[in-house]
């Protein structure tokens, strides 16, 4: 994705923990306007190399007064006022806000947590299209709270407790909230985002999936040298067959896919995903059946953990033979390797902010091919990184990716291994559960 297209509207997202952060992504693209999120703790360098017109600092569960808690870098007040960038804190980051720029922040008295009511104190800036004393419902989430504003700063909300609920100020640029505007429990959040984002900031909603589709075709063939081969692992699932559709239409047929039936897919999977495959996307798809292979190998397993490791590293021999048979027909090593990588995988292998942590903990292994032989030298082509798995399925429709496939319930890489208790080997367990 070209970032000229996008700088001059691009809205950054500073992740300080909120479980709510990709949430609030999410609903300004739900806007047509382009975001990113990124550790809220990165170099004062990365947010300037972005260069955002919108920065939204998020909420997260620390308290400014912890002495590990996450903050921007050193400079950042600076910068903002320097490049004009309008700021929005949530929560959290209505604290830092406050905080940092002269203000005190205490243990509230009044902890609120919750739906609760505030009213409008000043029918200006975030609520510059509301009446004073109106009133909404919002949803809280916070043991502090701002009880001396900085200079310059003034209340413009506040809770039915008193509390404040929303400040400003509007010669630096600064705004901040004390509730989750990008929550369903905040009905009039998404009203408030809207009205920040374009009457206050001037942003321009034109960020559309047809012009993400446009360039990224530019990006994959300027990429990708004319002579060179592209190897594809589809899952039959939407993100791989969404990222090989869109490789395919940049290149044609130097895309080479291989789809493995490992014997535990679902009843008629590989008849379906074959022919969706072949019949409507004319993608060039080798299919190879290893359902023995896979299934030897799985004899006698039955921890659920060690089982998803065996059909990795399977899948991982399987796909290497692939490529080496594809080296031998060509005469020549495919260069790339496609993968359906989506933004939330990106955002989700940085460690939360002020864990100390300079990787994620791992949940369970993957599904998707990883660890692939180094002596591959495959350079990846990750097409989707950017986008989230709703935006992926706008994407392939506008593709011609059927809506009944897009639609299809997600079924991961260990398939009905890790649905079938013990060993998937003994009697017609598979069978007795694809039934």
């Amino acid at each position: 994705m070209d970032r000229q297209d996008v700088k001059s509207n691009l809205v950054l997202i500073l992740d300080f923990g909120s479980q709510y952060t990709h949430l609030i992504t999410r609903r300004i693209r739900a806007l047509n306007v382009f975001s990113l999120c990124i550790n809220g703790t990165s170099s004062l360098k990365s947010i300037a190399d972005l260069d955002p017109c919108v920065i939204i600092l998020s909420g997260g569960p620390h308290s400014v007064h912890s002495l590990d808690a996450p903050c921007f870098p050193t400079g950042f007040m600076e910068y903002i006022e320097s490049n004009n960038v309008h700021v929005l804190g949530i929560c959290y980051g209505l604290q830092l806000i406050v905080q940092k720029t002269g203000g005190e922040v205490r243990v509230g008295e009044k902890q609120e947590y919750g739906r609760m009511e505030i009213e409008v104190e000043k029918a200006c800036g975030l609520f510059g299209n509301r009446k004073v004393g109106d009133r909404q419902s919002v949803w809280m989430s916070h043991g502090d709270e701002a009880v001396k504003l900085p200079e310059g700063f003034e209340v413009v909300a506040r809770s039915n407790q008193g509390s404040v609920a929303a400040v400003e100020n509007r010669e630096k640029r600064l705004y901040g909230l004390q509730y989750h505007p990008e929550v369903t429990h905040s009905p009039e959040g998404m009203e408030t985002l809207r009205y920040f984002l374009f009457d206050i900031c001037g942003v321009t909603a034109g960020w559309k999936m047809e012009d993400i589709l446009e360039k990224e075709l530019k990006v994959i063939k300027e990429t990708v040298g004319p002579d060179n081969h592209v190897i594809c692992a589809l899952s039959g699932g939407v993100d791989s067959t969404v990222a090989a559709t869109l490789v395919y239409k940049a290149i044609g047929d130097r895309l080479h896919c291989a789809f493995v039936d490992n014997g535990l897919l679902r009843y008629k999977e590989r008849e379906r995903v074959m022919e969706t495959f072949d019949r409507d996307l004319h993608l060039p798809v080798t299919c190879i059946d290893a359902t023995d292979q896979f299934l030897s190998k799985l004899k006698g397993v039955t921890e659920p953990e060690k089982k998803r490791k065996v059909i990795g590293n399977e899948f991982i021999c399987i796909f290497d033979a692939f490529a080496r048979d594809l080296e031998k027909k060509l005469g020549k090593k495919p260069a790339y390797l496609v993968q359906g990588t989506l933004y939330p995988d990106v955002i989700e292998s940085c460690p939360p902010p002020g864990s100390g942590r300079t990787h994620s903990h791992t949940i369970k292994s993957h599904h998707n091919v990883g660890g692939l032989p180094k002596d591959m030298k495959l350079k990846l082509i990750e097409p989707l990184k950017l986008l989230f798995k709703d935006e992926v399925r706008e994407l392939g429709r506008i593709m011609g990716v059927p809506v009944s496939f897009l639609k299809r319930h997600p079924f991961p890489g260990p398939g009905l291994a890790v649905r079938v208790p013990g060993d998937v080997t003994e009697g017609n367990r598979l069978d007795i559960l694809r039934g």
